[in-house]
């Protein structure tokens, strides 16, 4: 079996380290897709195109961001795609390579992958996510019958789980697929797993960082960000688009369900 990345990337400072970690993610996958906004800098872009094995795209809108980068891994010729947010994936190589590693012959073994936050990581995030994401992990974990945390931004797809989802969706919905991927796969009879890592701890805190921010910063750029009441707002509106998303694709009609 083989593998390939799929990720989204809003950048944020982050292509230094990423180009420190290119020997590692080419030793790993077969091929590298990357969604980008449509304001992504030239010169960022240029120097991705530049890269062997690495295929970069730039969405009309950023709300197509993972399903343009799932779309654009199954050009390689790979039988599983791990789909991770750029930046959480940056952070979770960076830190736990191990762990990593373990991940990603566990995406081989199923259909679909939930890979969810262990509660050490999980509580690194701001309470603002904390407490919004609890919902929509709660609903969505109701509507597939078992627990997950389906908001950590990283799932495992077997090529036909990945091109059933390419067939079946629109790129209409941008966190939301945090909810309709799985749920869309279940219906329709695909094998299912979970698994909980430590990698997946809070990734925000090392925007335009030179390498990954330690426990401390974490803690305090947690704080920071739940004094504005703005970044509730904005995580509740996260949480509805996921809980909205996901009861939409449980009564979606689906042809091979």
């Amino acid at each position: 079996m083989t593998l390939a990345l799929a990720t989204a990337w809003r950048p944020r400072g982050e292509l230094n380290r990423f180009e420190h970690l290119l020997p590692q993610l080419w030793q790993d996958f077969d091929g590298i897709a990357v969604s980008l906004p449509p304001d992504v800098e030239r010169t960022l872009l240029e120097a991705l195109h530049s890269l062997p094995d690495l295929w970069a795209v730039v969405t009309p809108d950023w709300s197509w961001g993972r399903f343009a980068a799932l779309g654009k891994a199954l050009e390689a010729p790979a039988s599983h795609i791990l789909y991770a947010d750029f930046d959480r994936m940056l952070r979770w190589v960076e830190t736990r390579p191990e762990e990593w590693r373990w991940v990603l012959q566990s995406v081989q073994r199923c259909d679909c992958l939930i890979i969810g936050r262990t509660e050490s990581a999980y509580h690194t995030h701001p309470r603002a996510l904390i407490e919004t994401e609890a919902i929509s992990n709660l609903v969505v974990s109701r509507l597939l019958g078992f627990p997950v945390d389906a908001s950590a931004g990283a799932k495992g797809f077997s090529r036909e789980a990945a091109e059933f989802l390419i067939s079946h969706c629109q790129p209409r919905h941008a966190l939301g697929t945090d909810a309709e991927w799985p749920i869309l796969l279940n219906r329709a009879g695909y094998t299912i797993e979970t698994l909980f890592v430590d990698g997946l701890d809070w990734e925000s805190a090392d925007q335009y960082r030179v390498q990954a921010a330690d426990p401390e910063i974490q803690v305090e750029v947690a704080k920071a960000y739940d004094s504005d009441p703005l970044n509730w707002s904005r995580r509740v509106k996260v949480a509805l688009e996921i809980v909205q998303a996901g009861l939409e694709a449980q009564d979606r009609t689906l042809d091979s369900a």
